[in-house]
């Protein structure tokens, strides 16, 4: 049997540490999760950062993961495949909700619907399938901005413009919707983007525990929102199909 390379399972196995639990982690939280030596993690984490597979706040000192091992797993995982295995559940959803059903991709500073499924009912409705979704304000949008790198520095970059007097725009509040997006995992939109409409979103994962897509409802608040909070029913739905995505992808359980 061949012998394989430590310094690379150890990479690989930070890697890993970072793609999952908390956001982002210090040297000390490394390398006492992995065992390893602080100046052994240092040195690891500094090459990684290198080669763009991590990314270090100037601020905290915390490493999470960088642009680069997203563009590596993007290249593996197209958008027909992400589409294909969410038809299905997408259907679900739209069927359990009474909403309409939107899976998202980031694309040039935006959210590309690349699948839409419309509310059941008789009502007239228009397919949004490439359509452009800002990212700052709509639900699908701050879930990748929240756990995909090149989202959220694209965010940084992008015109966040006011849409309503409930969009918010500035910098810090948006870092900590992000956080709180984490903390929960999943998004919301209420009248931020569109007035009388809400959304919600939840992240989907690959194999690699890789953000590559978002999946959300979006409807009349009236019918999305109660007592001004997303109805809890909704939400758990929607993390539901994302979760049943992500494990056909093969991401395992969230």
């Amino acid at each position: 049997m061949a012998r394989t390379i430590q310094s690379l399972e150890r990479a690989a196995a930070m890697l890993r540490l970072l793609a999952g639990g908390e956001r982002r982690l210090g040297l000390s939280d490394v390398a006492s999760a992995l065992g390893l030596a602080k100046g052994t993690a240092h040195g690891i984490l500094r090459t990684l950062q290198q080669e763009g597979f991590v990314e270090q706040d100037p601020a905290s000192g915390r490493y999470q993961l960088g642009a680069e091992l997203l563009r590596l797993g993007n290249s593996y995982l197209d958008v027909h495949e992400l589409r294909a295995r969410a038809l299905l559940w997408a259907d679900d959803l739209a069927r359990s909700s009474g909403e309409s059903v939107y899976l998202g991709v980031l694309h040039q500073q935006g959210v590309l619907i690349v699948h839409h499924v419309f509310r059941p009912d008789d009502s007239r409705q228009v397919l949004e399938v490439g359509a452009m979704q800002p990212l700052h304000s709509t639900a699908l949008g701050k879930v990748l901005c929240a756990y995909d790198p090149v989202a959220h520095s694209q965010l940084l970059e992008a015109e966040r413009e006011p849409f309503t007097a409930s969009t918010v725009t500035s910098l810090p509040d948006l870092e900590g919707v992000l956080d709180l997006t984490r903390a929960r995992g999943w998004a919301a939109d209420v009248e931020e983007t569109w007035e009388g409409v809400a959304s919600v979103a939840a992240p989907i994962h690959d194999r690699h525990r890789m953000p590559v897509g978002a999946v959300g409802i979006t409807g009349a608040v009236e019918r999305v929102c109660e007592d001004g909070e997303l109805r809890a029913q909704l939400v758990a739905a929607v993390r539901d199909c994302a979760r049943a995505v992500s494990r056909d992808l093969g991401a395992g359980r969230f």
